[in-house]
């Protein structure tokens, strides 16, 4: 689908192209940029460290649970009610903690794995995009695609914006 819709775009710019002059295009593969870029690679490696020292403190609570409930089922038949009830609370509470510490740091969206990564990653994503927008203005290109993934459009020449006359003509109604 997203190869259907960069072929349109391309066909499009195509056309208006001879309509108009030399209409340049151009794309960028970001997962190479950031497998290749030396600080991105860096920045998910300590990334990465993050996750496996946060994967491996979940790893040890769910032992630590899987262990208490062993216990408790080999322990249960010599309680009283009350050490049963003592026992049972105690498990729930660390089931619940290994919940809350799933959701605290690996959270879609509100992680701080995710916040991390935001943090660690802008200014990575600012020197590619100034680097993006150099080259394409050095190469005169008016749009700059990133073929990886869906189609995004990276960088577009001021020129193109149709913005505030897509807003006149609504605002007038026509």
């Amino acid at each position: 689908m997203n190869k259907y819709l960069l072929i349109f775009f391309i066909a499009l710019f195509s056309i208006s192209a001879f309509a108009q002059s030399q209409l340049k295009l151009g794309y960028v593969d970001s997962e190479t940029i950031l497998n290749q870029f030396p600080e991105a690679i860096k920045a998910q490696g300590d990334l990465d460290a993050l996750t496996n020292k946060w994967s491996a403190q979940v790893d040890s609570m769910t032992l630590a649970y899987q262990q208490s409930i062993a216990d408790y089922q080999k322990q249960q038949e010599m309680m009283t009610d009350e050490k049963k009830l003592e026992a049972q609370q105690r498990i729930v509470g660390m089931e619940q903690q290994i919940l809350d510490f799933r959701r605290q740091k690996f959270g879609q969206g509100t992680g701080e794995i995710f916040r991390e990564q935001e943090k660690i990653f802008a200014p990575i994503k600012t020197k590619i995009y100034d680097a993006i927008e150099k080259v394409a203005k050095e190469e005169t290109m008016q749009f700059v695609f990133d073929k990886s993934g869906d189609i995004i459009l990276l960088y577009a020449d001021a020129a193109f914006d149709i913005t505030f006359k897509v807003l006149d003509k609504l605002k007038r109604g026509n």
